[in-house]
């Protein structure tokens, strides 16, 4: 049943681009920008008075934020000599202290449970997605920094959100968890060599100093994090509960800082990027899940590599431009990557939701699933 609230939202989305379509029509654009926001806005208001659309509502948020960013970008890139891009780092350390306190040893086991799926997982991971990145970025035409972000997503480990969407599909979460981890672990060694080999032509990469960033913004982090929640997990409730609300707007903020910084070039290329980019991401899905179907692997293994494989870490590759000082062009494609792959991993997993793979789940992992479910955000529920 349509309540009240959600009819108001749904009229003021109607109204709002409506209105925006008319003055786009009538050559103002460039004054649409509060209608456009507050069109986005009133979508993630609507979207959270439906079960089903829920999940939708912080990526939309985060369309509003780019579209604030495209429009007054100056609020975005300095106050007062204080340049936010110096604040990405922090922010993707502080997210990454929170996938460690996410993270227990025995996210690792299943290396030891699951070998083959785990090196089957992570195998086509590190080759799938730099190699269809190299592709697109030498067909697409770019300027050699921006198509160097492509490469730079396409070599970027895998998030956390791949083990949400992974859930949410009845895919092996056992599985997304372990190669999640061992391939956040490797991305120190792994991301720069092939950043070297792929991009290495396009800009200047330093491998050690891209190793050494690396460490600082996700190894030692997570480290952290695991002892958090070795030591300390439930003792300080605030901040386990606060974690995913962090996590959320330091993304948010991360993906308007860099929008903002590049807005001449996204103005001009964003929908080509936008293209792209999604192309990158429904690729990854594809051949991940036929790579682990040519190893005879089970449907909810071949899913859970789908996803794995698709599903990239958009706030390390973000990080990584920033410390490279390219944030406004190989941050680019990390940017656009991270909203477009929400929203495709939340399609894809409420498609297979619908068709369940025929494999029972064993008990072990149905008390993981439980376990997982409780300590999602609501949004994600």
């Amino acid at each position: 049943m349509v309540t009240i609230k959600a009819k108001l939202y749904w009229g003021l989305v109607a109204l709002t681009l409506l209105v925006a379509l008319g003055m786009t029509a009538t050559g103002h654009l460039d004054r649409a920008g509060p209608l456009l926001i507050l069109f986005f806005l009133s979508i993630a208001l609507a979207f959270r008075t439906s079960d089903a659309l829920k999940g939708f509502a912080y990526t939309v948020m985060i369309f509003a934020a780019v579209t604030t960013a495209l429009y007054y970008p100056a609020y975005f890139v300095d106050l007062n000599g204080f340049k936010f891009s110096r604040l990405i780092t922090p922010l993707i350390q502080l997210i990454m202290f929170g996938m460690g306190t996410s993270m227990s040893a025995e996210d690792f086991v299943g290396v030891i449970k699951m070998p083959k799926g785990v090196l089957i997982g992570v195998g086509s991971h590190f080759i799938i997605m730099p190699t269809i990145g190299f592709t697109i970025a030498s067909l697409s035409g770019f300027p050699p920094e921006i198509a160097a972000g492509i490469i730079l997503i396409g070599c970027s480990p895998n998030g956390m959100a791949s083990n949400v969407i992974s859930y949410l599909a009845k895919a092996n979460l056992a599985l997304s968890i372990t190669i999640t981890a061992i391939s956040t672990m490797l991305a120190p060694f792994l991301t720069p060599l092939l950043m070297k080999l792929f991009a290495g032509a396009l800009v200047d990469i330093n491998v050690l100093d891209m190793m050494w960033d690396i460490f600082k913004m996700v190894i030692f982090p997570i480290g952290a994090g695991l002892l958090f929640n070795r030591f300390l997990s439930g003792k300080a409730k605030w901040l386990d509960e606060a974690m995913p609300l962090v996590s959320m707007i330091g993304i948010g903020f991360i993906i308007t800082i860099i929008t903002a910084a590049g807005q001449n070039k996204l103005l001009t290329i964003g929908p080509s990027l936008i293209g792209l980019v999604l192309l990158h991401n429904l690729f990854g899905y594809f051949l991940g899940y036929w790579s682990g179907r040519l190893f005879r692997m089970n449907e909810r293994d071949c899913r859970t590599i789908a996803i794995e494989v698709g599903m990239q870490n958009g706030g390390l590759a973000s990080g990584l431009a920033n410390q490279m000082g390219k944030v406004a062009t190989v941050g680019l494609a990390p940017a656009v990557f991270g909203p477009l792959m929400n929203i495709t991993g939340s399609i894809l997993a409420s498609w297979w939701h619908r068709h369940p793979p025929k494999e029972n789940m064993p008990e072990s992992e149905r008390i993981l699933v439980d376990n997982v479910e409780r300590e999602l955000p609501y949004h994600d529920k």
